[in-house]
């Protein structure tokens, strides 16, 4: 089981290949075999061997033969590329992914849970770069009522 953690900023090399950080490094525990493809949003997900078997098992559940299910499963796979570490700490990402998440240069590299998210710093800076003002209602909606009992149940 993976636990990502933090934010990074660095470069991509004008071959499409960007150093992983020692601190991300250092919080691996397989080897360093990774599938990449496409995000939610205009972002890549960078995803440790095992924890891509994981998602491709919950996305295979789909049903084919419905449109919306059928969709999503070509929209998750489309792109999709195993990548392997090489000795400086690089991996080589795929040119047209590079391009539909915007990457020039600068990228943020966005770990969490058990995935990387990789995003153009400029794309990143706009949609994640500040709190939304509403922030502390979108938590409290969320997270109200984890772990406590609530004025209702008193």
């Amino acid at each position: 089981m993976h636990q990502f953690t933090g934010e990074y900023r660095i470069k991509i090399d004008s071959k499409g290949r960007m150093k992983l950080p020692k601190a991300l490094l250092d919080q691996m525990h397989t080897d360093l075999v990774f599938t990449i493809n496409r995000g939610f949003e205009k972002h890549l997900m960078l995803y440790p061997k095992d924890v891509w078997e994981t998602k491709t098992k919950e996305i295979n559940r789909l049903n084919i033969y419905n449109t919306k299910q059928r969709q999503a499963i070509r929209y998750f796979y489309c792109g999709a590329t195993q990548l392997t570490v090489d000795a400086s700490d690089r991996i080589l990402v795929p040119k047209s992914l590079l391009d539909y998440a915007g990457v020039e240069k600068e990228i943020v590299l966005f770990a969490y849970q058990e995935q990387i998210e990789i995003w153009a710093e400029k794309v990143y800076e706009q949609v994640l770069g500040e709190e939304p003002e509403e922030f502390a209602e979108i938590a409290d909606e969320i997270f109200g009522n984890l772990g406590g009992s609530t004025e209702t149940e008193k």
